[in-house]
């Protein structure tokens, strides 16, 4: 009996896998069990191909078990072990070293990329095994510290490093690359718009949550777009935490340091963005994780998805069950919307006249629900500019996004520092009891908090945020203490415009 280490995954977990074979004498056939899927089944095809291409022609009745049994396994990332397995058990192989070994096989033996391997690199870190992948996967492998992994190009060179006759390139560890691609677009390209600029500056120095409202062709997409331009850039770490469910997906690797940013259409279903399926593979909430999640025409959303983002945003993570099981992911995201203030556009446009009847603004209005908007640190009116306002704006739109960067990246500098100690690294995580008793209030704040607290019909979760919007201003204008001007800007972002 012969067993060779493989995964699968769950969720975004890496789970290993032994995979034992035994070749006995009758007709040929290859019978795979311990629960695989369509795509581990068909990999005897794969794997008899790529062996005859080496000269190993599998003969008799081979019977493949993954282990633990009652472990479902999916993908073609089972291929190059099952491959080892057999020639392994034909005799045509010396010991097999102790490692993982994943990869999925073209019919020439050649071995080609799969999702999960950022997962197998951190169980085989953890593990203290090697790793032996596709040469396609090096290079997100390469951002996880501590494992030894070696690229792997085809069968024959692995099994020629079996016998001695040869020996793997490692994947040497590197870190990320701290190169910014130009905004696009650029704060400065955007014309007039000062206090929708202001709110997106504040919103990136704490990762605070943002809602646009406006009319057509007011800018509310372009300023959403012009958001990642001005985010500090991810740390290693970060960037372990955004590859890791990219990889899970078999999704491109990119290694550059920007913050994913993910626009979402109104008619995406909720496993679409909050993950699911039959395979429990993350959604676009979790692709947006660090980065910034966009979705355009909130109201015309589906009020389960809608409602189902409540714990993600609160929490951070958002936890997928279903009957074959549930899996955490991770989704701390800024999260941008933007929606007209009513359903033909123009309600208080000083040019277009609104034709909504009192009920139809009514049940508009309603399709954002109040838990919803409580979530929602910021809310931005983004005034339609006049023909003439923007043709007498200056060719220059203001700051640039650069210019603008530098603030939030030293306001991010601060918070990281301040809140290290407690596991933070934005005013935006922190939990309740930390708001209560370490933002450095003057004595000024509270009563006057009290005081607009009730004219403003703020729920404790509402209080909550706007100190830590507070705290970011304060941090964003160097200011130690969080002070009552700083309060009342925070305050002025709650209003909620025409969904209050």
């Amino acid at each position: 009996m012969n067993s060779v280490q493989g995964i699968t995954l769950r969720g975004m977990e890496a789970v290993g896998v032994e995979v034992e074979v035994e070749i006995a004498g009758g007709l040929f056939s290859i019978s795979i069990v311990g629960l695989p899927d369509a795509a581990v089944r068909e990999s005897k095809e794969r794997v008899r191909a790529a062996l005859r291409s080496l000269d190993m022609a599998v003969r008799g009745r081979v019977a493949v078990n993954l282990a633990p049994a009652d472990l479902p396994k999916e993908g073609a990332v089972l291929d190059l072990p099952i491959a080892i397995g057999i020639a392994s058990a034909m005799g045509r192989l010396p010991s097999v070293p102790r490692g993982i070994f994943l990869g999925e096989l073209a019919l020439d033996g050649r071995l080609r990329g799969v999702r999960g391997a950022v997962g197998a690199a951190i169980l085989a870190r953890d593990t203290g095994v090697p790793l032996f992948a596709p040469a396609d996967n090096a290079e997100e492998i390469s951002l996880v510290r501590g494992c030894e992994a070696y690229s792997v190009e085809s069968l024959d060179a692995l099994f020629a490093c079996f016998r001695g006759e040869r020996s793997l390139p490692p994947v040497s560890e590197r870190g990320p690359e701290e190169e910014r691609a130009r905004p696009e677009p650029d704060f400065a390209d955007i014309r007039g718009q000062a206090g929708a600029k202001r709110a997106l500056e504040i919103a990136a120095a704490g990762h605070h949550n943002i809602l646009l409202i406006g009319s057509p062709g007011s800018g509310k997409t372009l300023l959403a777009r012009a958001l990642r331009g001005i985010l500090p850039p991810l740390s290693h770490e970060e960037l372990l935490e955004v590859t890791l469910v990219r990889s899970t997906l078999g999704l491109p690797f990119e290694r550059g340091l920007t913050p994913p940013f993910r626009s979402v259409h109104h008619t995406a279903s909720t496993a679409s963005v909050c993950g699911g399926g039959s395979n429990l593979r993350p959604g676009e909430v979790s692709l947006a994780h660090r980065g910034v999640l966009f979705l355009d025409e909130f109201p015309e959303f589906r009020r389960d998805l809608v409602e189902g983002l409540r714990q993600p945003l609160e929490d951070g993570v958002i936890t997928v069950s279903r009957a074959s099981g549930s899996a955490l992911y991770p989704c701390r995201v800024l999260l941008v919307v933007a929606a007209n203030p009513c359903q033909c556009g123009w309600e208080g446009d000083p040019v277009e006249r609104c034709v909504c009847s009192g009920a139809e603004l009514e049940r508009y209005h309603r399709k954002i629900s109040g838990p919803i908007l409580d979530r929602i640190d910021l809310h931005v009116s983004v005034p339609r500019l006049l023909p003439r306002e923007l043709v007498a704006v200056e060719e220059s739109g203001g700051e640039s996004s650069e210019v603008i960067a530098e603030r939030v990246r030293a306001a991010r500098e601060v918070q990281r520092d301040r809140w290290a100690s407690l596991g933070f690294t934005c005013n935006a995580e922190l939990p309740e009891r930390v708001v209560k008793r370490s933002l450095a209030l003057s004595a000024e704040v509270r009563p006057f908090l009290s005081s607009m607290a009730g004219s403003l019909r703020l729920s404790a979760r509402g209080i909550g945020r706007v100190l830590k919007v507070a705290r970011t201003i304060a941090d964003l204008a160097g200011s130690r203490l969080v002070e009552v001007p700083h309060v009342g800007e925070a305050l002025a972002y709650r209003d909620g415009g025409a969904f209050r």
